[in-house]
């Protein structure tokens, strides 16, 4: 590995906090990939080895993990991971008319980073908030009913470096390290900021209680 001795030493020290939380060493490895990412930008083979190394697995093993799901990235990635919804609802919402507009804003296709390393872009298959349709996210964060306009709005604020702000969740989104280090079970103090429930979301309940509907036992 070609960390060096401070960042090595650093990595240990989260590595053993993480570790700690589980009593089998293996069960610990998704949050290492995102502590080893929170470090590098992405899974890298350094990260790839240092995680084989702390659950006792082989190289193959931990890249099998990493290669599977989709928030591991296995090269480098931008510092804003925007992601775009064009499965069907969101599609027919004006999904498919984002992602058009902002790929030709970008220059940029699915999965393809900008020269200058901003803005890493995804076509997303479902965000699980068809209440929002159509919707957009930074870093996982969400940007609800959102149109072209909007959406391009919100790119050329990264692209120009200035901070975005989702409808729901934290003041504003963190960068792409950042929120690995989050993922990775570490606090960074902004857990207060959650928006809460939106309306939307709530609608399906406030129908029930009025209608009397209860659970079937």
């Amino acid at each position: 590995m070609t960390y060096d001795a401070d960042a090595l030493a650093q990595l240990e020290q989260d590595a053993a906090e993480i570790l700690g939380r589980y009593p089998v060493k293996r069960s610990a490895l998704l949050p290492l990939l995102h502590l080893v990412q929170s470090v590098d930008g992405y899974v890298s083979p350094d990260g790839i080895a240092f995680c084989a190394n702390q659950v006792d697995l082989t190289s193959a093993e931990v890249s099998a993990v990493a290669t599977f799901y989709t928030q591991y990235k296995r090269r480098p990635n931008g510092e804003y991971q925007v992601g775009v919804c064009t499965n069907t609802l969101c599609a027919i919402m004006g999904g498919d008319e984002i992602w058009r507009q902002v790929s030709e804003r970008c220059g940029i296709g699915h999965d393809e980073t900008t020269a200058d390393g901003k803005i890493t872009l995804e076509r997303l298959e479902c965000n699980a908030a068809c209440d929002y349709a159509p919707v957009m996210m930074v870093n996982w964060e969400f940007f609800d009913n959102m149109t072209p306009d909007r959406a391009l709005r919100v790119v050329d604020d990264i692209l120009e470096g200035r901070d975005v702000v989702p409808t729901r969740g934290p003041a504003k989104v963190a960068p792409f390290k950042e929120v690995s280090r989050v993922l990775a079970g570490f606090e960074d103090g902004r857990a207060d900021e959650d928006q809460g429930l939106g309306e939307p979301t709530v609608v399906g309940l406030k129908v029930a209680r009025e209608q009397g509907w209860e659970d079937a036992k």
